[in-house]
């Protein structure tokens, strides 16, 4: 709740999208039924491994984006506030942890790579003019011996 009201005082004028990573699927779910009373079309969309695609009703197997993707659908989350599930393989999740650092100079972790795919995937299909919201969950300090990520 405290996320979903620093973003009403953050957005007055709305948003469109929130995309972004599920963990425990608390955060996700406040924030949704939160906002969407506020903002009716907001849409709000689930980042999940492609690897272990459970909350699209797949199979859960071992995959590398840590915070995401648990391999079972959280008691937290609920699928009844989420518009949609889009999945993200690990070469993108790697990609855009890379890219946000280099180009940003913000050293972000997997699952925000992962999440900032998924706004990329989705801003091909949306209007310009559309509010996008994500969150960065983690730092990317704990992935520096990954070799090749950074």
């Amino acid at each position: 709740k405290t996320t979903a009201l620093e973003i009403l005082n953050d957005f007055p004028n709305g948003l469109d999208y929130i995309i972004t990573g599920v963990g425990t699927g608390g955060h996700i779910t406040g924030v949704a039924e939160v906002l969407k009373p506020h903002f009716p079309n907001l849409q709000v969309i689930a980042v999940e491994p492609e690897a272990s695609p459970v909350l699209s009703g797949g199979s859960p197997a071992p995959h590398p984006i840590q915070g995401i993707g648990a391999g079972f659908i959280p008691k937290n989350y609920h699928a009844d506030a989420i518009d949609e599930v889009i999945q993200i393989n690990k070469e993108d999740a790697f990609y855009y942890t890379k890219k946000i650092a280099k180009t940003e100079g913000i050293m972000v972790g997997i699952s925000t790579g992962a999440s900032l795919a998924a706004v990329a995937k989705k801003l091909e299909s949306i209007p310009n003019e559309a509010v996008v919201l994500t969150f960065n969950y983690d730092t990317g300090e704990r992935y520096l011996s990954i070799e090749g990520l950074f």
